[in-house]
């Protein structure tokens, strides 16, 4: 499993081109028939506009994409959106940029400036996330152990996800697969083997406003 950028949340963005609107909506999508059900539904609300043009990227490693002119001169609009998504590295995400045209043709680079355009405005609404993969690891340490593996923690950027504190103190936190064993190694050395570990469970996660959260359960 690797990490990658995704849409955590949705958004609208639009651009006036020679008179011509451009709204692009973004929007998070799993399997490609959330794409598609998501683009029927952007035809449908925008049924009067002149173009409905869509691109998508399914996967982690954006394993399947498609793209759609939808009518527009081809290679105009849905290759340019494509291009923007996957220049971001955007996983997981469909955009649908529709077209009120403004009575003045803008030509072969004009249409590919004003479709790449509207979509960075619908990306710039939206909310973009690194999703990764990783473990909750439960820590479990008494008082005198407790300020190391918050300093250890700390060192690695890592954000404790829940904490009790009572006769011992227990930890959650949110370790990225690929520093599990050095975090491990560290708090057993910082704590003379004192403090126990479990990883109770697989996921991917992401920092959403400065805060760890589980998105995903692998597995």
């Amino acid at each position: 499993m690797k990490e990658y950028r995704t849409i955590y949340q949705g958004g609208t963005g639009e651009i006036v081109e020679k008179k011509s609107r451009f709204i692009a909506t973004v929007t998070p999508v799993d399997t490609e028939e959330e794409a598609l059900e998501f683009i029927e539904s952007m035809k449908k609300k925008y049924w009067n506009a002149t173009h409905n043009c869509f691109a998508y990227v399914i996967g982690s490693r954006g394993e399947l994409k498609r793209c759609s002119d939808d009518g527009e001169p081809s290679g105009t609009a849905g290759k340019p959106m494509l291009d923007v998504l996957e220049g971001e590295e955007i996983r997981n995400a469909a955009v649908v940029v529709t077209r009120y045209f403004g009575g003045t043709l803008l030509g072969t680079g004009g249409l590919v400036r004003a479709y790449s355009s509207a979509v960075r405005a619908g990306l710039e609404a939206s909310v973009a996330i690194t999703k990764v993969p990783g473990v909750k690891l439960h820590i479990q340490t008494d008082y005198t152990g407790l300020g190391k593996i918050q300093y250890i923690l700390g060192q690695r950027g890592l954000k404790i996800l829940d904490s009790v504190y009572t006769e011992a103190v227990e930890l959650d936190v949110l370790v990225p697969d690929p520093e599990l064993e050095i975090i491990e190694a560290q708090i057993r050395e910082g704590t003379s083997g004192q403090a126990r570990q479990e990883v109770c469970q697989r996921c991917y996660f992401a920092r959403i406003n400065g805060e760890p959260q589980i998105l995903e359960e692998i597995g």
